[in-house]
């Protein structure tokens, strides 16, 4: 290296030191903005949620046309038989299958995350200075939308074939809350199976195998009473059972004490067991 070269590259270093030290007091002087907090991480993670629906709205299908067949399909096809009209089948029916409709959808929560994992998503959000919990949190509140829509689609079927609740707005308002609640709870056993599994086909093919034993072994259709006695002790003991009744009694009018204290047991349990592997996993994958 020549003595004109090793002066010329001096001199640069000696000009450039003055824009070093006023780019470090700029940061150095002003302060960091707050971290956001854990309500305000998962809401963003939520909005982001909803947008992807926004931009792709065939995500919408299972919530709107998807319930529609069931409602329309499961009233006419067993309606005459089960209960001699359509008219009478669908007050016991719409709860039931309103239940089985959002318990159903809440599988796709897991695909949604297997898939941002796959793409390489998840590694970004590890790396923000956010509460760690904020994205699978956000999914949840994020597909809330998806199970109240679905309800609505559902019960504005249910009025225009014959379904009339005789606990009025209040009681069926009560009922969809119900089950939302458990819904959301619910969901964490998929975001589990979406954080262990390798595709969303698998995620898709286990979540099938759990939820139509649950959902069909249920008092959804007709009344377990008719059942065998050691298949009516798996039914009355089921979360779906003690959801679809809870449902059914407030969209008629009653307060089933019993059946909404089954419920929010069975909630809180699927909370903190799956909602604590969940997390486990996450921050350990």
């Amino acid at each position: 290296m020549s003595t004109a070269t090793a002066k010329t590259e001096l001199e640069d270093v000696a000009l450039a030191a003055p824009d070093k030290e006023r780019l470090s007091a700029l940061m150095v002087g002003h302060e960091r903005p707050p971290r956001p907090s854990a309500l305000s991480a998962s809401v963003t993670f939520g909005w982001r949620a909803m947008l992807k629906i926004k931009h792709v709205p065939e995500q919408l299908f299972d919530v709107t046309a998807f319930p529609i067949m069931l409602v329309l399909m499961y009233t006419y096809l067993f309606g005459g038989a089960l209960a001699g009209s359509t008219e009478e089948y669908i007050q016991f029916l719409l709860p039931g299958i309103m239940v089985m409709s959002v318990v159903m959808i809440t599988m796709y929560t897991g695909i949604a995350v297997n898939t941002d994992i796959s793409k390489g998503v998840f590694d970004r959000f590890r790396t923000l200075p956010i509460w760690r919990p904020a994205p699978m949190v956000g999914y949840l509140l994020g597909d809330v939308l998806r199970y109240l829509l679905a309800s609505v689609v559902m019960l504005a079927v249910g009025m225009v074939i014959g379904f009339r609740p005789d606990g009025g707005v209040l009681g069926v308002l009560a009922g969809i809350v119900l089950l939302v609640v458990f819904s959301f709870a619910f969901s964490w056993i998929w975001t589990m199976f979406g954080l262990l599994l390798r595709s969303e086909k698998s995620v898709m093919g286990v979540s099938m195998m759990v939820i139509f034993p649950l959902t069909f072994l249920s008092n959804v259709f007709v009344d377990p009473k008719t059942m065998p006695g050691w298949l009516q002790a798996f039914v009355n003991n089921s979360p779906v059972t003690h959801l679809a009744t809870a449902v059914r009694d407030l969209m008629e009018g009653d307060w089933p004490a019993t059946e909404i204290a089954w419920t929010l047991g069975w909630t809180g349990l699927l909370l903190v067991v799956f909602g604590s592997a969940t997390m486990r996993i996450y921050n350990r994958k």
